[in-house]
């Protein structure tokens, strides 16, 4: 498996649910996703916009992944939303695993997301994130691809 074989190379949208757990509580909340994500550009750059829909709490959460940099097994990736602002990242795509990382950052803002390819085709997700007032989230999931781009 090349790089090139990770979800992130599959233009289209990708849909996902899953359970997040807040530390702050033993509440298990359930989550549905979708992915967007577009066609590299000629620089090598690809975007994506990630909508997260948490079971009882009102407002999406939009999330713009960019991922870039594509050096062999690794990569850069930044997100950008609107309760953290901008952070950069790094990554890796190995056979059958696609994760990134956030750390050592100015707002205090760390954790990462893991992708492992399943059988079908889909994704296990498990992600973990930690805020710089110490507000912590586990979440795991799954995604599938819905669609090829228009």
């Amino acid at each position: 498996m090349k790089i090139k074989d990770c979800f992130i190379f599959e233009p289209g949208t990708w849909l996902g649910e899953g359970k997040v757990k807040l530390v702050v509580s033993d509440e298990e909340l359930k989550y549905v996703t979708r992915w967007s994500v577009d066609k590299a550009k000629k620089s090598g750059l690809i975007g994506s916009m990630q909508e997260v829909q948490i079971t009882g709490i009102p407002d999406v959460m939009h999330n713009q992944f960019s991922f870039y940099d594509f050096v062999e097994d690794r990569f850069s990736v930044t997100l950008e939303n609107a309760t953290i602002g901008k952070v950069l990242g790094s990554g890796i795509c190995r056979p059958k695993l696609i994760a990134w990382e956030f750390r050592n950052n100015d707002i205090g803002f760390e954790g990462f997301e893991m992708y492992e390819l399943l059988e079908d085709g889909s994704y296990f997700m498990h992600a973990e994130y930690v805020s710089q007032e110490d507000f912590r989230s586990a979440i795991q999931g799954k995604i599938w691809k819905k669609s090829a781009p228009s």
